[in-house]
């Protein structure tokens, strides 16, 4: 019971992250897509390093007769990003943070939102499939999903005012961003067996976010400080890692 409750307050945090990005309904100034520019640094290198320290470690610790199955999965995740992005969406990266305008300009706003959608809904599916897993690994999830998560809300919302919808709308849009990560959340808790699959297929997907879409648009837009920020990003894990070993001691 302690872990389901644990799950609606890890969702609810990431459902504000969206919500409070979708906050900021304003067109984009350059003060403000410096200030996305940095967030998406900072969540690049911590969601690398949940990923590659945290997520892959405990894919594997189930034992080499697993390692073949696991990867397979991981790397579905991966490409099932690839083919969204390319085939489903192509006018939209899950980096586009950093330049909504242009997503506007190919007249692609309703396909960002369905991408974006699908994309929080596997955040859901991370974190419900690392909570359930461990609690260390649920923490480190959904702490790579909550600091995207404001870029992410700010993103849906400018795309729909950018598109000549109006603020309500704007807000409506960020709040389907906010239920589709309960969405993933759901169906992993209600399919645990499966949790096997999920957490490799979830962990791609992530990889994928974190290292071909996100930090790529940060060596694009960002410079050198934004480069530093996901550095920072890494070290931030660490200090995490330190704190939780010294709060519940894991």
């Amino acid at each position: 019971m302690r872990e389901y409750l644990f799950l609606i307050a890890l969702g609810l945090l990431a459902a504000l992250g969206s919500l409070s990005g979708g906050f900021l309904i304003a067109r984009p100034t350059k003060g403000g897509h410096k200030g996305v520019v940095r967030m998406v640094a900072l969540g690049a290198g911590f969601m690398l390093s949940a990923v590659i320290l945290e997520a892959l470690p405990r894919i594997l610790e189930a034992g080499p007769e697993t390692w073949t199955r696991s990867l397979l999965w991981l790397l579905a995740g991966y490409l099932l990003v690839q083919l969204a992005e390319h085939a489903v969406a192509p006018h939209l990266h899950f980096g586009e943070e950093v330049h909504v305008d242009e997503v506007v300009r190919h007249g692609a706003a309703t396909t960002a939102i369905v991408a974006l959608t699908l994309h929080s809904v596997f955040d859901g599916v991370a974190i419900a499939s690392g909570v359930l897993t461990s609690l260390r690994l649920g923490v480190f999830l959904s702490l790579a999903v909550l600091i995207h998560k404001i870029p992410e809300g700010f993103t849906v919302a400018s795309i729909v005012l950018s598109s000549g919808g109006s603020i309500a709308a704007a807000r409506r849009a960020t709040a389907v961003i906010a239920l589709a990560t309960f969405a993933g959340i759901v169906l992993v808790t209600f399919l645990q067996s499966l949790i096997t699959y999920t957490l490799p297929l979830s962990a791609g997907v992530t990889l994928y976010v974190a290292a071909s879409d996100l930090i790529p648009e940060v060596n694009r837009e960002g410079g050198a400080k934004a480069s530093l920020l996901v550095l920072a990003g890494v070290v931030l894990f660490y200090l995490v890692h330190l704190t939780l070993h010294a709060i519940l001691g894991v």
